[in-house]
């Protein structure tokens, strides 16, 4: 490490109130662990006290209820001394005053009189009832009576009474908040909080050494990474470095990695947030969210922010919320001002990533925010070949693997998918039990991956087993007599997925990113030829064609308003306006009679090619029937059977395209 940087780790620590020699990411040894109180402590507490409360009052001397008419017959017959006259009741002793302490005395002298002393402390209770013969009774029979006020309760009782419950209250709410308000620090009280987490030097765990496939989008962000450790080499000259990098691409191209890439190259830290953790229910909580998350930043620059998904609050502001305050717009806000408001000189650099472009509001975009977007792409032969080595280093291998043929293979992908296929390879290597991943492991994942789940569970009667393998013939026939047409790399009517009863792939030898318009036509010839062969083969149709000639209409749509392949309007395109709004389709920005010209045209080319497949299927019957019948008996017919097995049986056929 260079003397620099050792430098700007302890400025970093400083910053941060870390003791120098202590390493970012660590936790401080502690002696002795901080008493945190506990709910259940005052639990525990409340239940000794009433524990003892009970205890005390079980002390006291036993008294004995009983009815009113009883407990005058106790008088009556000289049982009853003495009475206490309460409030609400009667209280009657064996013994008066006198007596009682006379014997507890010589109880106390003589513990053998126990038994006996311990009748003293008896008395009977019963409710004081409006009886007017029940003092001359008493007078009567000489029995000692008087009143009492009424008894005062104890301050252990007052406690439990008035105080406890005040205390477990107050108590019970502060526990609850602590509960909703300790968890990270995003409570309920707590919510303009923002959600990020430093990641100090190294912790990201990735280079740019991790990330293939994306050569040039690397060369660009270097030249961030450049800024971050040395920012004299472009202040001195007078240059600014952008304040904000916009990463784009589709799903699964490696956006996040590259930016994790960037922290970890660059050694500095690293703040990582969703554009949907600033938005919550409370109204402002995603513009406080924004003013906190940019406050930290500039405290611990030199750093980088990075935003994924930034569409979920960077939306244009034209098709947001309709009139109200609607919450991501003031957020967004917040944004556009925090970005606007720092100094590029501060060494504070935002990446943020999208799939949906298209949709963020332009002042987004502007110079002086995110004035810098790099293109992240799906990945062509080379990267789609370095990606592989990349994700199969830890991959035991056998010899007849062969990555570029895999690479090939896997036209389309993006990163995550190839990422997905190596593992997926492994995993079925495992379950064969065997030691290295052979190459059907990975082309297996391949099929798994682009078909779905090979379902052997799903048993087909003879009849409609027949069909698709005429079906899937039909389709591999069209594409060997299509001239122009991706070869085919398999045929099998093993069902796969969620509705394919079979399938038939076809890999293209080489990346293409243009197709011509006799290139189109023959695409839409080999969707149709699966139901093509239906109709040779029983004359008539089923409706296993459906999703063919659901892409084959979109295609030739798509051939007469966007590429301008139509005779009346040729080289002009017919736009439709996007709604803005998720799920719904946007108006149309042409008129009634052509919207008419395009489903007419539509019909006319999907029948003129469905024609001319069905011709060239009449012309070689016999080579349908034997392909199928060899496909019924193995169920799977690799690229080079079908090739081997077409030559020898296609006798004539016109040209497709």
């Amino acid at each position: 490490m260079s003397k620099d940087n050792k430098d700007w780790k302890e400025n970093f620590k400083k910053k941060l109130n870390i003791e120098p020699g202590v390493h970012l990411g660590e936790k401080e040894p502690r002696d002795r662990k901080k008493f945190t109180f506990s709910f259940w402590y005052f639990f525990i507490i409340l239940l000794v006290l009433m524990a003892l409360n009970t205890y005390m009052v079980s002390r006291q001397s036993t008294v004995h209820p009983v009815d009113y008419n009883q407990f005058k017959s106790l008088v009556e017959d000289g049982t009853i001394r003495r009475v206490a006259i309460k409030e609400d009741q009667y209280i009657g002793y064996p013994f008066t005053r006198d007596q009682a302490a006379n014997e507890l005395q010589a109880y106390t002298t003589n513990p053998q009189n126990g038994l006996e002393a311990s009748t003293y402390l008896q008395s009977f209770s019963t409710y004081k009832v409006d009886d007017p013969s029940f003092i001359p009774l008493l007078d009567e029979k000489g029995v000692e009576y008087y009143a009492t006020a009424p008894e005062r309760p104890s301050l252990l009782s007052s406690l439990l009474s008035f105080v406890l419950p005040f205390v477990f209250i107050i108590l019970f709410w502060r526990f609850l908040f602590s509960k909703m308000g300790g968890q990270g620090g995003q409570g309920v009280l707590s919510f303009n909080q923002n959600k990020a987490k430093i990641v100090a030097e190294g912790d990201t765990g990735v280079r740019f050494a991790d990330v293939a496939g994306a050569d040039e989008s690397k060369y660009e962000l270097e030249e961030v990474v450049d800024f971050l450790k040395q920012p004299e080499k472009y202040t001195q000259i007078g240059g600014k470095i952008p304040k904000g990098v916009l990463l784009v691409g589709p799903p699964g191209t490696g956006k996040t990695l590259l930016a994790k890439a960037v922290a970890g190259e660059a050694g500095v830290p690293f703040f990582k947030m969703s554009g949907a953790d600033f938005v919550e229910m409370f109204v402002g909580v995603g513009a406080a969210r924004v003013r906190d998350l940019f406050r930290q930043a500039r405290e611990n620059s030199p750093c980088i922010i990075f935003i994924d998904e930034i569409d979920a609050i960077g939306r244009s502001r034209v098709s947001a919320g309709m009139g109200g305050n609607d919450e991501r717009e003031q957020t967004l806000n917040q944004l556009l001002v925090e970005m606007d408001g720092f100094d590029s000189r501060t060494g504070v650099i935002i990446i943020a990533a999208t799939n949906r472009p298209e949709i963020l509001d332009p002042a987004l975009l502007r110079p002086g925010r995110f004035d810098r977007q790099v293109l992240i792409d799906k990945p062509d032969l080379e990267g789609r070949l370095a990606i592989l080595k990349i994700h199969t280093k830890q991959i035991k291998m056998g010899d007849d693997v062969d990555l570029r043929k895999i690479a090939q293979s896997a036209a389309g992908l993006a990163g995550a998918d190839l990422a997905n296929i190596a593992n997926e390879a492994a995993l079925m290597a495992v379950r064969n039990n065997r030691q290295v991943v052979l190459q059907e492991d990975f082309e297996e994942a391949i099929e798994k991956s682009v078909a779905g789940l090979e379902r052997k569970s799903r048993l087909l009667n003879d009849k409609e087993r027949e069909r698709v393998a005429y079906h899937e013939t039909g389709h591999a026939l069209t594409a060997f007599m299509t001239e122009g047409a991706e070869p085919v790399s398999k045929i099998s009517i093993v069902p796969r997925g969620l509705g394919a009863l079979g399938y038939t792939l076809q890999y293209p030898t080489e990346d293409r990113f243009l197709l011509s318009q006799s290139e189109l036509l023959g695409n839409i010839d080999t969707l149709m030829g699966g139901r093509a062969a239906e109709e040779v083969i029983y004359n008539e149709i089923s409706t296993g064609a459906g999703n063919d000639i659901s892409r084959a209409s979109d295609l030739v749509r798509r051939m007469i308003t966007e590429f301008g392949m139509s005779e009346r309007y040729r080289n002009i395109t017919l736009p439709t306006t996007n709604s803005g709004i998720a799920g719904i389709s946007g108006a149309r920005e042409y008129s009634e009679k052509a919207q008419e010209y395009i489903d007419s045209e539509t019909a006319r080319i999907v029948g003129e090619r469905y024609k001319q497949v069905k011709s060239n299927l009449e012309k070689n019957k016999e080579a349908l029937i034997a392909i199928t019948e060899e496909l019924l008996k193995r169920e799977v017919l690799s690229g080079t059977e079908f090739e081997a097995l077409a030559k020898s049986k296609v006798i004539d056929y016109s040209a497709s395209v």
